[in-house]
């Protein structure tokens, strides 16, 4: 089975986004046209059943939220949420998503906020009204920023 085709009316002849990246939830213009690329990471299945746990806030040596990447194809996004939705302690529900925009330069954003290192990650979230996460930066990759289609808006 080959794999899926980007969808056209999102991304030009060059891979580029042809449209503007928008928040979801509030509309900000999180990329122009043109300033990032379609990449499609396929999901593998993984020996753990989890790739996110929660640890425990009580215990100041452990961050809350460590993320456990089995692999480095996919990593899963919790569930879209504002950032007090998510202090409650319970685990978090979430997608492992495929379609991203890649930005290779964090200065490409108009609008975009980075959570605090959990694991070895940053989160991506809207700087306005803080929803996320829209997408990802693995630290160990200085040059690859991601957001995921199925987080954003685009016009």
């Amino acid at each position: 089975m080959e794999p899926a085709a980007p969808p056209n009316e999102l991304v030009s002849a060059e891979g580029r986004n042809r449209k503007a990246v928008l928040c979801q939830r509030c509309g900000s213009r999180v990329l122009q046209p043109g300033t990032a690329l379609f990449s499609r990471r396929q999901p593998i299945v993984c020996a753990e059943p989890s790739s996110f746990r929660m640890r425990p806030r009580s215990n100041p040596g452990h961050r809350s939220q460590r993320p456990r990447r089995c692999c480095s194809d996919h990593l899963f996004l919790p569930s879209m949420r504002k950032k007090p939705a998510l202090a409650d302690g319970g685990s978090p529900d979430g997608d492992l998503l495929q379609e991203h925009w890649l930005v290779d330069d964090m200065f490409t954003f108009e609008n975009v906020g980075f959570t605090k290192d959990v694991g070895n990650v940053k989160f991506l979230v809207c700087a306005d009204c803080e929803i996320g996460p829209i997408g990802w930066h693995c630290l160990d990759d200085k040059n690859s920023f991601y957001v995921a289609l199925e987080r954003v808006s685009h016009e």
